[in-house]
C-alpha cells in the first residue's frame, strides 16, 4: 500500500476501500441468540457471516446446481465485507487489524461439486487486496449439505487486533 499524503493513520483501510471502489454495508444486529464478534486477548473471533442483502440471499441454493462458481464468489466477497463492516463497528477502525489470521468458508454445494476451494479464493483475495501481506491468513473450504436460509456461502474469520488495554 502507498504511503497516503494528508490520511492519518486512522483512515487508511477506509481509503483502500474506497480505492478499491467498497463500501462497507451497515452492520446489523445478528437474527439469533449469539454475538457478532467476541474479542479475547487481542484476537477477534467472528462470528459466521451469511450474504444477507435487505433481508435475503440475492442467490439462493447450492453451488454447482442452483448458483454459478461466479454468483458464489461474489457472495463470498460479500461476506467479507459484512464481516469487516461489524468488526469495525466493534474496534473503532479497521486500522487496528494486525493480521488476518484464519478464515473458514463454507459453501453449500451440489452433489459432485468439489471445489469450494475456488469460491472461498474470492474472500482470501480481497482479503489481500485490502489488507496487502497482513491479509494473507490459513483457510479453510467445506462443503455444506445444508446452510441457514439456503445460503450458498458462510464465513466465519479470525483477526489479530490492536485493542488499546482499559
Amino acid at each position: 500500500m502507498q504511503m497516503l499524503k494528508g490520511v492519518s493513520e486512522i483512515e487508511k483501510i477506509e481509503y483502500r476501500l474506497k480505492e478499491l471502489g467498497l463500501e462497507l454495508p451497515e452492520a446489523v444486529v445478528p437474527l439469533y441468540s449469539y454475538v457478532p464478534v467476541t474479542i479475547h486477548h487481542g484476537t477477534a473471533y467472528m462470528s459466521g457471516q451469511v450474504p444477507r442483502i435487505d433481508g435475503s440471499v440475492p442467490y439462493p441454493g447450492k453451488v454447482g446446481q442452483d448458483v454459478t462458481v461466479e454468483q458464489a464468489r461474489e457472495l463470498a466477497e460479500y461476506c467479507v465485507l459484512k464481516g469487516l463492516s461489524v468488526l469495525k463497528a466493534e474496534i473503532g477502525s479497521l486500522d487496528r487489524v494486525e493480521r488476518v489470521l484464519k478464515v473458514t468458508g463454507f459453501v453449500q454445494t451440489a452433489s459432485g461439486f468439489y471445489e469450494p476451494s475456488k469460491v472461498l479464493d474470492a474472500a482470501s483475495e480481497l482479503l489481500v487486496k485490502i489488507f496487502g501481506e497482513k491479509g494473507r491468513h490459513a483457510r479453510s473450504a467445506i462443503g455444506a449439505a445444508e446452510l441457514p436460509d439456503n445460503t450458498p456461502v458462510e464465513i466465519e474469520f479470525i483477526f489479530a487486533v490492536d485493542i488499546p488495554a482499559e
